[in-house]
């Protein structure tokens, strides 16, 4: 039986976003550092001892990181809570074939204030 294991890369990016129609500061144009971390999951490959190369989960998000970097989310994502930008990178990594397996995207907009989407058990 083969091991298995979870690895999880975290990057980052600037980006304006408000929320329609919420009732308070939110609803005004704001911006935030956002944290992103991509966690997946899958077997050990005996002979380089990874589930996958930090450098190959990093090529594979990093577009989608550059198309949100330093724009205004509501021109990308409807309604852009944290919740719905992880459902945005979920929804990117689902489109295609990947090397691994997804099962975690947690949001941070600030350093004390994040979403986790977690796939279902």
């Amino acid at each position: 039986m083969m091991e298995r294991a979870r690895v999880s890369k975290k990057l980052s990016f600037d980006a304006a976003h408000y929320l329609p129609g919420y009732p308070g500061k939110c609803a005004n144009l704001h911006g935030h550092t956002w944290e992103v971390e991509i966690t997946v999951e899958g077997a050990i490959d005996p002979v380089s001892g990874m589930v996958v190369d930090f450098i190959v989960l990093k090529k594979v998000v990093e577009p989608w990181i550059e198309k949100l970097d330093h724009h205004c989310l509501n021109d990308i994502i409807t309604m852009p809570t944290a919740e719905n930008v992880a459902l945005w990178l979920r929804d990117k990594w689902l489109g295609a074939p990947r090397p691994v397996k997804l099962v975690g995207i947690k949001i941070w907009e600030a350093p004390d204030s994040c979403c986790e989407w977690r796939e279902a058990l």
